[in-house]
């Protein structure tokens, strides 16, 4: 058979072209047509938490015992410091800052008396809390966007092997002088802040891999598959793991086995498209789960059984990390920030909007609440952090420095990681007597110890006599 003429095959070329060009203007136009709108069931399970007033200080001590061991703070990564002092509020006046020169994406985490960091270059340091010296360096990996997790004398980093590797590695230090302890390979990147409670580590990887290991050992306790890349960290709650992958599904897992308790998607766009990507790690609290997707929106999910309680949406992409907490005057609230250049606080059982703050810009990162003070940080032109009154979403702090997730604190102190520095913001007021009642008990202590040598010295040159 002859070949059509060029001229018919070029006619036809056109048609199929202009077929084709039909098709994905209407799978656009169903695409928009069908935009995920938001999303409210507050009769979904919520379990009602009234505000307790703050825990008091502990007793002053000769050592700081005090930790801030993972990232989001504790295992249902709520973002919360609860029970902070009131004299952590704004203003503060500088004290150290330790100058990396390298992008800190993601906050260190504390242990007694030091920071430990881990840079986008892989590098993981730690730093004195009260002069920001190093005390120790380890080159951990050569790209990395994750918090370390600290405990037990131990310090866990997930790390990228190399800047063009599609493997991983994660590997546990001593935390006295960063002596590797132990380190495993992983057949795909990772930059999923990882979770250390009772003996397990947990984390995700890019390849959808879920894991929990013997923080001991590094040995894998079990391992679970999700339907896309997960790089949040998992939350812990309850005994069960939360997290979302880039499949759009969030997932509920037994921390004990691995075993499945629920697997959702979301409600998003159809078309075989999928509604977005889950980024965020998630919160839980009041019996429910919340975090951010790519398709603008805010989950809410309920912890027991997955189903859909609200989703709100933003206009744009909400990557960062929510914080949660009992709002004196509003009640349950979630705060979070979205590329729509605003900061919200949603109602926690409905996913109304309470108030919303106009940033100007971007907001990628998370937010960590300090004394009824929520900070966040804006990205380019700004790269500025600030601090919100958490019942108005007035502005009471600014600070020109910041990108991503900028706020960690003990009872002393308010650690700033900014684009590439770390901050010390110290109460601008006289020192708190909790703290004044803390050095004059390391000074006791001091003496006491010196009273015990020469009584021991003594005691040795009496032996010695007698001996003699």
């Amino acid at each position: 058979m002859s070949s059509p003429p060029p001229r018919r095959r070029r006619r036809g070329l056109l048609v199929a072209v202009a077929v084709l060009v039909l098709l994905a203007g209407a799978a656009v136009a169903f695409v928009l047509a069908h935009k995920p709108g938001d999303v409210s069931h507050p009769d979904v399970e919520f379990t009602t938490e009234t505000a307790t007033a703050p825990e008091a200080p502990p007793r002053p001590q000769a050592v700081d015992r005090f930790r801030w061991p993972t990232y989001g703070y504790t295992a249902d990564r709520t973002r919360n410091f609860e029970d902070a002092p009131d004299y952590l509020r704004p203003g503060f006046r500088r004290g150290w800052t330790y100058r990396s020169g390298v992008l800190l994406e993601f906050p260190p985490t504390i242990d007694g008396g030091s920071l430990y960091m881990l840079d986008d270059d892989g590098m993981l340091r730690a730093l004195s809390k009260t002069s920001g010296r190093v005390r120790w360096e380890q080159r951990a990996g050569r790209l990395a966007a994750a918090t370390p997790a600290v405990g037990n004398g131990r310090v866990y980093a997930v790390v990228l092997r190399g800047i063009a590797s599609e493997t991983g590695r994660i590997a546990a230090y001593r935390a006295a002088d960063g002596r590797q302890l132990w380190s495993k390979a992983l057949p795909s990147r990772a930059e999923s802040s990882p979770l250390l409670k009772r003996g397990r580590l947990f984390f995700g990887s890019e390849d959808g891999t879920v894991y929990a290991l013997n923080a001991k050992t590094g040995r894998t306790i079990w391992t679970y598959r999700a339907s896309g890349a997960v790089k949040g960290g998992p939350a812990l709650a309850n005994g069960t793991l939360y997290f979302g992958d880039y499949g759009g599904k969030v997932h509920a897992v037994q921390a004990r086995t691995g075993q499945q308790v629920w697997s959702v998607g979301t409600s998003g766009t159809r078309f075989g498209f999928g509604s977005g990507r889950f980024y965020s790690t998630p919160a839980v609290a009041f019996g429910r789960v919340y975090l951010g997707n790519t398709d603008g929106r805010v989950y809410s999910f309920a912890a027991s059984s997955g189903k859909l309680a609200w989703a709100t949406g933003t206009g744009a992409y909400v990557y960062g990390s929510p914080a949660v907490a009992v709002t004196p005057g509003l009640g349950p609230t979630v705060y979070i920030g979205s590329y729509d250049g605003h900061f919200y606080a949603f109602d926690a059982r409905s996913g109304a909007v309470r108030w919303r703050f106009a940033a100007g810009t971007k907001i990628s990162g998370s937010a960590t609440i300090v004394a009824n003070v929520v900070y966040f940080s804006v990205l380019q032109p700004a790269n500025d952090t600030f601090g919100l009154n958490i019942r108005t979403g007035k502005k009471v702090f600014s600070w020109p420095d910041g990108a991503f997730n900028p706020v960690i604190a003990d009872r002393r102190a308010i650690y700033l990681a900014g684009y590439g520095n770390l901050y010390e913001l110290l109460p601008k007021r006289a020192t708190p007597r909790w703290q004044r009642a803390q050095a004059a008990a390391v000074r006791a202590v001091r003496v006491d110890n010196a009273r015990s040598r020469r009584a021991r010295g003594s005691s040795g040159k009496r032996s010695a006599s007698r001996r003699a």
